[in-house]
């Protein structure tokens, strides 16, 4: 049956910033799925999932999947942005947002890379941005880093596919979470905002749900190097 390409029993993921938003969304879709879903935050997430402590500002990504044992689903979702003009970003709000937006994603992406080789399987995903196709507004380091999460996902996929590893990428339109929390309450911004996108209004945190578990899945076993907007349709505009 198709739908059991599906699902994800017997599979355990690990999904960076579950705690919340977009993340927690996608963490309860897979673990919906039939997978054992582990989160990688600052804070707790809901109990029902394993906890991973972590700050992706410092942390040992070898020595934390060596712990972690058996990975199959990777979801690199957690990250930060600062708006500024370029002309006043900082330097340590550059290097921050760099650091966790493309530096620990490369990073979780090698550790969990080298467990699912060995395994001859494993699916990572990682959440790109309507950022990673436009440059955006008071946001250069946010926008750097997300076009970097594009080209890092289709170089992995091109070295990883033929070892059982699928590499794909989300790209999120405009989300109600707490990152866009400053859009939202700007009603001039939010206007233009939800004028400019088909679907006529914001997405929310379980518009990704399906997916995540699709490229998670069986389903997506040929499905190498993607990235899939989900964005009102946005991008088509």
């Amino acid at each position: 049956m198709i739908l059991d390409r599906f699902r994800l029993d017997g599979r355990v993921a690990l999904v960076t910033g579950g705690n919340r938003g977009i993340g927690q969304a996608m963490a309860h879709a897979l673990a919906e799925a039939g997978a054992e879903v582990a989160v990688l935050s600052r804070a707790r997430p809901d109990p029902e999932f394993r906890w991973v402590p972590a700050d992706l500002a410092d942390f040992d990504a070898t020595s934390l999947m060596n712990d972690f044992g058996r990975l199959d689903i990777l979801v690199n979702n957690a990250g930060v942005i600062r708006r500024a003009d370029a002309v006043d970003t900082t330097d340590a709000d550059w290097d921050e947002v760099i650091g966790v937006d493309l530096d620990a994603v490369f990073r979780l992406c090698r550790a969990a890379g080298r467990v699912m080789l060995a395994q001859g399987r494993g699916s990572i995903v990682n959440i790109a941005s309507m950022l990673s196709f436009q440059g955006g507004v008071r946001v250069p380091a946010y926008a750097a880093a997300k076009h970097g999460v594009v080209g890092l996902t289709k170089a992995l996929a091109n070295e990883w596919a033929a070892g059982g590893v699928n590499v794909n990428a989300i790209a999120p339109g405009y989300i109600a979470t707490d990152n866009t929390a400053a859009l939202r309450a700007d009603a001039r911004r939010d206007a233009a905002i939800v004028e400019r996108i088909p679907a006529g209004r914001w997405g929310t945190p379980d518009d990704l749900a399906g997916t995540v578990v699709f490229l998670a899945s069986e389903a997506a076993r040929y499905l190498h190097g993607a990235v899939i907007p989900v964005d009102g349709g946005w991008l088509a505009r």
